[in-house]
Parts: structure tokens; sequence; C-alpha cells
């Protein structure tokens, strides 16, 4: 513990310069005289430290003197700072630790590397959820990932769509997705997603386990969306779309429906495409995605799925009229 802190003490005087035993001691969350103590460690062990007295006085070590870190260019540099944006490291609990990770990192860099550690953290900012959505904040995300860290079991009551569920779960990955976080958790032989939120409670064991050595995280994580996108879009329709349509055809499909849309190049004298469209699993899914568009578009098959506009457009003339008559 006192060799980290000594560390600690250490590279923050490379980092800052110049640096009080009260503000080592708050840093360090121990007594203004155990910082004492460690100086003179520090000083017993050949560190250069020295002290300057007066009301802006404090610790520094002998100028020239750091331990570099050496190899890395200005872009490796960048990329270290980039990983280091705030957001997901509080949610997970690694704020205080990133924090100070970064302090070391800049006081093992070389000096021509150190005036611009700081700009990738004023010039980049991450904000994960989409528009109009907020950060989901799980009760056991920390609880999860102290866990996932560990390779320990975790036993856990899930709320599935139709009904509750307790499951002891290997914890493989966190993935955070729009603004919502999944754990990635092998069941006995098998791998399966869960949105953290939905864990209504979660208590860790200790019973380990062998992490498998061919799991890789992001091309598990490509597969399952991948999937899930095709479940929810097992249908196809066939659509005429009028040019605003089409515009908005392409601002508002998601990137797998994007990427399989059939749009004619040839169009109408009115200016009309036909495109044949992935759809939901359910007439009132896909009635749902289309009726955003009104009367820019115009289903033409199936004809259950026109049907299901017909009788939707119908059923919204005539709530609206009856509104209007009052």
């Amino acid at each position: 513990m006192r060799a980290s802190r000594l560390l600690s003490i250490l590279t923050t005087l490379q980092a800052k310069g110049q640096v009080t035993a009260p503000e080592l001691a708050q840093a360090c969350e121990v007594s203004v005289r155990t910082i004492y103590r460690d100086i003179d460690a520090l000083s017993a062990a050949g560190i250069p430290v020295y002290a300057e007295r007066g009301a802006e006085g404090g610790f520094r070590l002998l100028d020239g003197y750091r331990v570099r870190l050496n190899g890395l260019s200005p872009a490796e540099t960048d990329a270290l700072f980039m990983a280091g944006l705030p957001g997901p490291a509080a949610a997970l609990g690694l704020d205080d630790a990133m924090s100070t990770a970064q302090t070391k990192l800049v006081a093992a860099l070389p000096e021509n590397l150190r005036a611009n550690a700081g700009r990738m953290q004023v010039r980049f900012h991450l904000d994960a959820p989409g528009w109009f959505g907020e950060s989901e904040e799980p009760p056991y995300l920390r609880t999860i990932a102290e866990a996932l860290l560990r390779d320990v079991m975790i036993d856990i009551r899930y709320q599935a769509w139709r009904a509750e569920k307790r499951r002891r779960v290997a914890p493989l990955g966190l993935v955070l997705k729009g603004g919502g976080w999944y754990l990635a958790g092998q069941v006995e032989r098998s791998v399966r997603t869960y949105r953290v939120a939905r864990i209504l409670d979660c208590a860790v064991t200790d019973e380990r386990f062998a992490r498998p050595d061919d799991f890789d995280l992001a091309a598990y994580w490509r597969a399952a969306t991948e999937r899930l996108e095709a479940e929810l879009h097992p249908n196809t329709a066939t659509v005429r779309l009028s040019p605003l349509g089409v515009k908005l055809l392409e601002v508002w499909s998601q990137p797998y429906v994007r990427a399989r849309i059939r749009l004619a190049d040839d169009a109408d004298a009115d200016g009309w495409r036909v495109a044949t469209i992935p759809t939901g699993t359910t007439l009132w899914h896909a009635a749902g995605e289309l009726l955003r568009f009104g009367p820019e578009a115009e289903v033409l098959d199936p004809p259950e799925l026109r049907a299901k506009m017909v009788e939707l457009g119908q059923a919204m003339t005539q709530r609206y009229a009856a509104s209007a008559t009052v």
C-alpha cells in the first residue's frame, strides 16, 4: 500500500512540478504527517525531492529528474488519452482510477509530449445516448463489473419480456450501446445477452469460472445485434414512395434496414419509385413503421399489410372527424 502511495507522490510531483504537503495528503487520503514521512522515504531512496519554504512553497523534484515512458508517438499518446474520456468510466466506478492513471501517464511522458497530453479532453466529448435519450444508471452495473474483472459467477433475477427469471451467470463482457448497458453472460454452455437495467437483483458468488479462451466480445456483439435485427425484421413490404418519401426513407431507416432496401431506379411520371423494405414481425409493427411517411408512401404488397394501413387510416379519420364536430 505504501509503495503505491510513494509512486503516486512521485508521479504527482513529476506531473505538477510543485505540490504542497496538504495537497498530497488530500490526494493520497492520508495525514500531512504521513506525507512528510513518505517524502523522507523517497529522499532516503535517492529520489532528488526537496522542499521550498514560504507561502508559495511546496515539494518538488530536482529539475530534469523524471521517470520517462519512452517509445510513444504523439498519435499514440492522443489515443491513450482518448480512451480515458469520462462517462463510461464513471458509470463503472473507475473515474477516480482513470484520473489517477492519467496523472501518472502525464508524469511519465517525455517533456515534448506532456504539453499536448490534455488536448484530447478539451477537443472531444463522448455522449453515448441517442438523441432525446438519457444514459441508464443500472443499480447493479458496478457489482457486475467487479465480478467480471474477478471472473466469478453472479446470481441474477431478471425481468424478461414475459416473466421474471433467475439465472447463475458467468459474466464475460459489458457493452454500452445507445446509452444502455448490456451483459454478455454464459449460462451453462451458451452465451446470452441481458440488459443490465432489467436486472432486478444481483448477488456475487465465490464460485470462479474459466473464461473461454476463444470468446471475442466484439465479434459476439456484432453477431448478436445482426441476429436481433434480422429477428425484428423478418418480412418485407413493397411500397410506392414519392420523391419526399424516398428522402425520408433514407433518413428514418435503421442501418440494418437501409442496407437491405431495394429501391427501383426508374420513377413514374409523378416521380414516385417502388421500394422493397424489410418490416417487423407483426402487421402492427410494420404498419407503425410506415404510417410515419403519411401520404408520401403507399403499400402495394402484401395485401394484408395494405388492408391494415387502410383500417388504421379510416380509424384515424373517424377519430379526428369526431373530435372536430365536438
